[in-house]
């Protein structure tokens, strides 16, 4: 199977509409249809159910859609990796989220540093995510990522659980409190998740979150070592035991052969260990 009819395919897939498909792949509906429906009888499925004026995958398309997406995915991030590997001066490229490497990326780097395989680390800064897609592309070898994530295609490994504190502004009513409750936030554990997922979805970085914290804004749960690495005028962080811990992972390509890598998750499992106050052997 080639890679443009999968290209083709996700398009329709993605929009649910040829007219849109074709404008956004840069050719006109009728190939476009000619070329779905070309791969339709080369799998001998029916991928789309099409009437007059919808369109809609059948189970074969859903599955297809799932599997075509990690398949290109692939073949960008072999391109992408195999122009990195001809560098004269190769990096390991580690994607993090600013402020949200729990404090341990440059204990990790110094760690890496010493490995016999090490190589110079480009860090790319990226928003909530995008770790994954970064991975799964070949734009990254590496990501320090906070659960739960998308591990399609990815291998992880979990490093750090700390404690959730809630921020509030100094002139909050619970500020004055020596710790809180997930009830006096209004939220009961299980909805916990959406609730920190929604923060991470408006994408405003820590910086931005504090002022509006300090302003009388939102009360977001963070991890402890914002509290710890960040105070700020304005700003009380307060536990909230009951909360469930955040967690902090490395994650890589389930594909990667590189020693580099592989080197990186050594030093980063033994600098989580240490931390954890069991120093790795």
């Amino acid at each position: 199977m080639e890679s443009r009819p999968l290209r083709y395919f996700v398009a329709v897939a993605e929009e649910l509409n040829f007219t849109r498909a074709a404008e956004r792949l840069g050719i006109s509906p009728p190939p476009l249809s000619r070329a779905v429906r070309q791969l339709e009888t080369e799998m001998g499925v029916a991928l789309f159910e099409r009437s007059t004026h919808s369109v809609a995958l059948t189970p074969a398309g859903t599955v297809l859609l799932a599997e075509a997406r990690i398949a290109l995915d692939a073949l960008q991030a072999a391109e992408r990796r195999a122009q990195r590997a001809a560098d004269a001066d190769p990096k390991l490229i580690l994607a993090v989220k600013a402020d949200g490497d729990a404090g341990l990326l440059e204990p990790i780097l110094a760690r890496f540093a010493s490995e016999p395989a090490a190589l110079p680390v480009a860090v790319r800064l990226c928003g909530w995510h995008e770790h994954p897609r970064l991975l799964r592309q070949g734009e990254a070898d590496a990501a320090l990522v906070h659960e739960p994530f998308d591990r399609t295609g990815l291998d992880s490994e979990t490093l750090f659980g700390e404690p959730r504190v809630a921020a509030l502004a100094a002139a909050h009513p619970l500020a004055a409190r020596d710790r809180l409750a997930l009830a006096d936030l209004g939220l009961r554990p299980d909805e916990v998740p959406r609730f920190i997922e929604k923060n991470r979805t408006e994408g405003r970085d820590l910086a931005q979150l504090l002022t509006l914290v300090a302003l009388g804004g939102p009360t977001p749960l963070l991890p402890a070592s914002v509290a710890a690495r960040y105070p700020r005028p304005g700003v009380v962080y307060l536990p909230v035991p009951d909360a469930p811990p955040s967690v902090l992972a490395i994650a890589w390509p389930q594909q990667s052969r590189s020693t580099a890598t592989a080197a990186l998750v050594r030093a980063a499992a033994a600098v989580s260990e240490t931390v954890r106050g069991r120093p790795a052997a």
